[in-house]
């Protein structure tokens, strides 16, 4: 082992001392663990499509170099700088997702891309650190001027630079252009997101219960005027066909037993989506029911420690972020496993880390390495 000697003018060593380098280093084996199941997973759709089999990881290879590097760099940032860059993450996404609106390219079914430069990227998967960061931001300012009570303070529904309209309107603009792509399943998560975070920030009853409501009434909305919404959730109240999607990841799921079936697996071959929505079901396939629990494990200790370092912020702001992204990231984990075993209509959410898909992956990198610069400055202070 290195023997590194801490040195008040070696910013890497404060950086090397001062980081949670357990939650780190297991955000870094889900990142090796989801690398080979792109390989696996991935190489049987490559070849079934006539490429070449290591195309998704050859595709993915760019993503993961720059999202780690992406890790470590925001994991070295001051609270300054945090916000800086979640400002600009929220202002460059939300352009992007007008750009949509205006340009729109399609796939599966979708206009929710944005094309820069070549690389197709997904604006409301890249703005998901913005959103956590400066939801935190706002709420700990608006606590610091109006008080506990900022939900029901007449102060704070005055227009002003720091009230509820100028956190209201944006985020609305941008749950009506993902409602409009249709990306109903990102709609469900940014509402979850923000709840989530207006929960532990005290959100009364009065209003939890309305909201709750609303998200209700999106959903019944979603099903009425997109067809493919209606038809998925048709289609989920009907015996399970094992030739869908969802027919096929819980059929995959069963084949693999307990310890896999390595190369002779062949359920995942009939997944179209298997290295990305449904990698979990390749994964069991792959690996049987041990390992991939094992997996499973390591999502819920990530869980589990992101918990604990929230519970003992001393920051309001900290407190929030930490919250906001715990809520963010065991919400996706929740939708996409629900999802791949059958509990849910499909909503074309990855598994985070683990699924092929270059926007998730660079948000939730950005994410992470802000979450770790912000507490280990916190955990200093």
């Amino acid at each position: 082992m290195f023997d590194i000697t801490r040195t008040e003018d070696s910013k890497f060593t404060s950086w090397y001392y001062g980081t949670d380098r357990k939650l780190l280093g297991y955000v870094l084996a889900l990142i090796f663990i989801g690398m080979m199941c792109v390989v696996s997973a991935g190489s049987v759709q490559a070849l079934r499509k006539g490429w070449e089999w290591y195309f998704f990881l050859q595709k993915m290879l760019p993503f993961y170099v720059v999202g780690i590097g992406t890790l470590f760099v925001a994991s070295m940032l001051n609270k300054k700088w945090v916000l800086t860059i979640a400002g600009a993450n929220v202002a460059v996404c939300l352009l992007l997702l007008m750009w949509t609106v205006i340009h729109p390219v399609a796939s599966h079914g979708s206009e929710r891309w944005a094309v820069i430069g070549g690389i197709q990227l997904m604006p409301s998967d890249i703005m998901k650190p913005g959103l956590v960061i400066m939801t935190a931001w706002f709420l700990s300012k608006m606590k610091e001027k109006f008080g506990e009570n900022i939900f029901l303070s007449p102060d704070a529904w005055r227009p002003n630079w720091l009230s509820w309209y100028t956190y209201l309107i944006p985020f609305c603009i941008v749950l009506l252009i993902l409602f409009k792509q249709p990306d109903v399943g990102t709609t469900l998560l940014y509402l979850a997101v923000v709840g989530a975070m207006f929960f532990i920030a005290g959100l009364p009853n009065k209003i939890l219960v309305p909201m709750i409501g609303s998200v209700v009434g999106l959903g019944f909305l979603a099903f009425l005027f997109h067809p493919h919404v209606h038809r998925r959730v048709l289609e989920f109240f009907k015996p399970l066909d094992p030739t869908t999607q969802v027919g096929y990841s819980v059929n995959a799921i069963r084949q693999g037993g307990l310890f896999g079936m390595g190369d002779e697996a062949f359920a995942k071959e009939s997944l179209p989506d298997a290295h990305t929505d449904f990698i979990f079901a390749a994964l069991c396939e792959d690996w049987g029911a041990i390992l991939a629990c094992g997996v499973l494990v390591l999502l819920l200790i990530i869980i589990r420690r992101l918990t604990v370092t929230a519970m003992s912020a001393r920051d309001l702001f900290v407190f929030y972020a930490v919250g906001g992204t715990t809520a963010l990231f065991a919400t996706q984990i929740c939708i996409n496993l629900a999802t791949t075993l059958g509990l849910m209509p499909p909503k074309g959410m990855t598994l985070p880390f683990i699924s092929s898909g270059g926007s998730s992956f660079l948000g939730y990198c950005l994410l992470f390495g802000m979450v770790l610069a912000i507490v280990r400055e916190d955990k200093w202070k």
